[in-house]
This record gives C-alpha cells, sequence and structure tokens, in this order.
C-alpha cells in the first residue's frame, strides 16, 4: 500500500512563493524516483519536477525550470517542492508520485493533490 499526501498549496500572489510537501510511504518507494505533476483545469496532468532519493539528480519541464526546486528529506520521506516567480499559468492542483528514470508515474491512484491558485 502506497500513500501519498499532499500539502502547503495556497492562494499567492503572481510573483510570490509557496513551499509544496509531499509524504510519502510504501514498501517499493525508494525503488523510484520521485516526482510532481499538476494538473490545471480543463486540461491534461503534465510532469513538473523529479529527484532521486540518492545522489543529486533532478529534472524540471521547461516551463519551470529557474523558479520551482525539487528537494527531498530521505528520513522523513518527504519530497517538496519550491515555487518562486509564481505566474497564473501555474494555477493546478499538484500531485506527487513516484516515477522512473523518464518521468512516468508508478502508482496508481493518486493522492488527493493540493490546489495552487496564482491571482493576477
Amino acid at each position: 500500500q502506497v500513500q501519498l499526501v499532499e500539502s502547503g498549496g495556497g492562494l499567492v500572489q503572481a510573483g510570490g512563493s509557496l513551499r509544496l510537501s509531499c509524504a510519502a510511504s510504501g514498501r517499493t518507494l525508494r525503488l523510484y524516483n520521485m516526482g510532481w505533476f499538476r494538473q490545471a483545469p480543463g486540461k491534461e496532468r503534465e510532469f513538473v519536477a523529479a529527484t532521486a532519493w540518492s545522489g543529486a539528480g533532478t529534472r524540471y519541464a521547461d516551463s519551470v525550470k529557474g523558479r520551482f526546486t525539487i528537494s527531498k528529506d530521505n528520513y522523513k520521506n518527504t519530497v517538496y517542492l519550491q515555487m518562486n516567480s509564481l505566474k497564473p499559468e501555474d494555477t493546478a492542483v499538484y500531485y506527487c508520485n513516484a516515477v522512473n528514470a523518464i518521468n512516468i508515474p508508478q502508482y496508481d491512484p493518486w493522492g488527493q493533490g493540493t490546489q495552487v491558485t496564482v491571482s493576477s
């Protein structure tokens, strides 16, 4: 049984910052990387960022490079997404999941996600 619990979303003005957290658990969790995804109203879910549990490797969608930073706390089994310089187009429900090396999510069902709303 895999559990993924996202938190930290909220309402911010453009240019503001938020830090999202993903508390993760599961027997096979560390066989994979961890990633963040988002789904805006009327759009498909898209990849945002990913990190390995070991080492410093990170991957980002072009739309968030230079603004978002993914990190993790291995002792707490928690993954973070620091979101700076937020734009209205970042508005979405943000989800975390285990991912493979090419960012394919591994667990279903998804968690409840956390809403991020960025106003103009």
